[in-house]
């Protein structure tokens, strides 16, 4: 098929690879604008799908919108049969989703209606979900509400998001050449009406530990923001990532350290961090942490 790839992160890089592989015309792939990257932000950092794109020789598109009739003609002009979209990040106008001769096929991360939205494998862990996956979903105006073709499930168990992240890019670019190879085979199917949750954009303001919560909703936090942008709790006006833990079967005031080994009582039950990030430096182990920044048992965080 003649195919326009839509997609920005890394998330997508697997099925924009898996599509290539099969064989299909990609003649066009549209990624949002280069970014300032690095800790000064000096320098524009194209995204993991232009440099993927790029790499494989195809032709990199990245308007800030989709909205003008110049960028929408542009667009038509490709005379593609379908356009596959992985996390592109822009808003798809009625003329795009209309284009193509197939319509626009989406790669979502989450069982569908569940977690509609941005940041659907985030608010799985933060939920507790026992079980996620990944659909081809057709797309149409609202938001994730068009119907599926083709999923798959897998259990989240412990997982982190970086890990499910990986899961999920891979099992969608699987499904997704499945249903270019016969699309006749799948036929949409619309959404259960029950069940719709939506999967807000992740706030800043909760990456922060909160330890009057209990101890489990505190380790969903730390996967749920592994890599990042990281969970973290401040001590002495330092701001202290923890990027794994553990549960553990102990108890105080919340907040409290407990132990030698940074225990940090919850509501209920205990987190100990595993590994750990102070500012501006590495990840390390947090025995190593407390090697040279003392946090002793009995500190209130």
């Amino acid at each position: 098929m003649r195919i326009i790839f839509m997609g920005t992160p890394g998330f997508a890089v697997p099925v924009l690879e898996a599509l290539a592989e099969a064989g299909h015309d990609i003649v066009a792939s549209y990624s949002q604008p280069p970014r300032p990257g690095g800790r000064r932000g000096r320098q524009l950092v194209a995204s993991p799908v232009q440099q993927t794109a790029e790499r494989l020789g195809i032709p990199v598109f990245t308007p800030i919108s989709l909205r003008g009739p110049e960028e929408q003609a542009a667009f038509a002009a490709h005379g593609a049969d379908v356009a596959v979209v992985a996390a592109y990040g822009l808003i798809l106008p009625r003329a795009i989703l209309d284009a193509p001769r197939l319509g626009c096929l989406n790669v979502h991360g989450s069982l569908l209606p569940r977690w509609r939205g941005a940041a659907p494998i985030q608010r799985a862990i933060l939920a507790g979900d026992a079980v996620t996956g990944v659909g081809i979903m057709q797309m149409e105006a609202g938001l994730d509400t068009g119907p599926v073709r083709l999923e798959d499930s897998t259990p989240i168990g412990r997982k982190t998001t970086g890990e499910l992240t990986d899961e999920l890019a891979a099992m969608g670019a699987r499904l997704m050449v499945r249903v270019l190879e016969d699309p006749a085979r799948y036929p949409p199917r619309p959404q259960p009406e029950e069940g719709i949750t939506y999967a807000a954009k992740i706030d800043k303001a909760e990456t922060r530990l909160d330890f009057t919560k209990p101890a489990i909703e505190l380790e969903r936090q730390v996967r749920a923001f592994n890599p990042a942008p990281g969970a973290w709790f401040e001590h002495e006006g330092e701001r202290i990532k923890i990027l794994t833990a553990e549960l553990v079967e102990a108890s105080g005031e919340p907040g409290e350290v407990l132990d030698d080994r940074l225990t940090i009582a919850g509501a209920e039950g205990a987190l100990r961090p595993v590994t750990v990030q102070r500012a501006g430096r590495g990840v390390s182990s947090a025995e190593d942490l407390l090697r040279g920044f003392a946090i002793p048992a009995g500190t209130r965080l």
